[in-house]
């Protein structure tokens, strides 16, 4: 049992504990190329891509993100296309030389 700010008993566990630190900002969601969804939402690839949906809007106005299509005002990323785009910009390791 914890104390809350006025000094009443509640469990630690209840639905007013505190999150527990995680370190960091995780990623939530689908971890394989499969349990992605076949069309992103600009959020989704937001996080898959670790920027803002604004961001994912602003490459999708310059034609800079592969595989975005509008239907209606609404902005989709086809999941290979974007997966593949990423792979093919991925940096070679630092310590490899490059041939």
């Amino acid at each position: 049992m914890t104390r809350d700010v006025r000094g009443d008993a509640r469990p630690a566990d209840g639905p007013d504990a505190p999150a527990p630190p995680t370190g960091g900002r995780a990623m939530t969601g689908p971890t394989t190329r499969d349990e992605l969804p076949l069309l992103l939402t600009a959020d989704e690839a937001a996080a898959l891509l670790r920027t803002t949906r604004k961001a994912v809007y602003a490459m999708a106005e310059r034609a800079a993100l592969p595989g975005a299509v509008r239907i209606g005002r609404r902005l989709l990323v086809h999941r290979d296309d974007l997966l593949r785009w990423l792979d093919e910009r991925r940096a070679p390791s630092p310590g490899r030389t490059r041939r």
